[in-house]
């Protein structure tokens, strides 16, 4: 993982509310377009562009592909996540983002996207 590349993929306002957003939950596609307002092929340009850089991992469960925070990335990178949470903290899309996602899983606890 090249650390240029890492900060480059992260200099986007969309994938540091996709990379807050992962932090703590694994989640599909759909989640992350209906949380951030983006369409899904918006959605999966991002997602395509933080795994390119060793930052995503991702799994397919039938017909949803499902994103998290590669193991790989917080094993070799642990400052770095935690200077990233420090900062989330302070934004208040962070905040909401994380408010529309309690809302959005609490409307489909068990529904599939």
């Amino acid at each position: 993982m090249e650390l240029s590349l890492i900060f480059k993929t992260l200099g986007d306002d969309i994938r540091i509310r996709i990379f807050g957003l992962l932090l703590k939950n694994e989640l599909c596609v759909c989640d992350i377009e209906s949380v951030l307002e983006i369409s899904q092929a918006n959605a999966s340009r991002h997602l395509a562009k933080m795994k390119i850089a060793g930052i995503l991992t991702s799994r397919k469960n039938a017909q949803w592909v499902y994103y998290a925070i590669s193991k790989k990335f917080i094993e070799l990178h642990p400052e770095l996540i935690e200077s990233f949470t420090v900062e989330l903290k302070r934004r208040s899309d962070y905040k909401n983002d994380l408010k529309s996602l309690s809302v959005i899983k609490k409307k489909k606890p068990e529904v599939k996207c």
